[in-house]
């Protein structure tokens, strides 16, 4: 190998690493769009954003650990380019959810997604954590055209 090869390889090597080193803490793989998700399985991790890029995960989620580590032959040589958290989220598609409700709510409120016009009751996996949404009572989501999650008034 010639000097200048050498030189090529080592500077991809190293952005490899930088590449990686931008990856939010628990991203298990890197979809299509540049987006990074944290599911704990590959099938399904990235639908709405392309595909699955690079898989960092190496174990099942049976087994996984809490800090997953690349899986070997992937990782940031396979990459290219979700942080959600370090790139911007797409415009369209689906992205993340947040993982912490939003500030607010309590007995007696729902979240009301308002770009789907669906609301979700106290202890619903999406309380306060849809993209957009707001809390109201649910007489008031339903006075401005929200239907109940799955069909079901929230239990009193």
């Amino acid at each position: 190998m010639t000097k200048r090869t050498l030189a090529f390889l080592a500077i991809l090597m190293s952005s490899c690493i930088l590449v990686h080193a931008q990856a939010p803490a628990g991203a298990t793989g890197q979809c299509k769009d540049g987006t990074y998700s944290t599911a704990k399985a590959k099938s399904g991790a990235c639908s709405g954003h392309k595909g699955v890029q690079t898989w960092y995960a190496t174990t099942s989620p049976a087994s996984a650990p809490s800090s997953p580590a690349p899986a070997a032959g992937t990782g940031p040589a396979a990459a290219t380019s979700s942080a959600t958290t370090s790139r911007p989220a797409p415009t369209s598609g689906a992205s993340a959810m947040p993982s912490q409700p939003a500030a607010g709510g309590g007995p007696g409120q729902v979240w009301v997604n308002t770009s789907t016009k669906v609301y979700h009751c106290t202890g619903d996996r999406y309380y306060g954590k849809t993209k957009k949404g707001a809390y109201m009572s649910e007489s008031e989501a339903v006075a401005q055209g929200a239907r109940p999650d799955a069909g079901k008034s929230c239990p009193k």
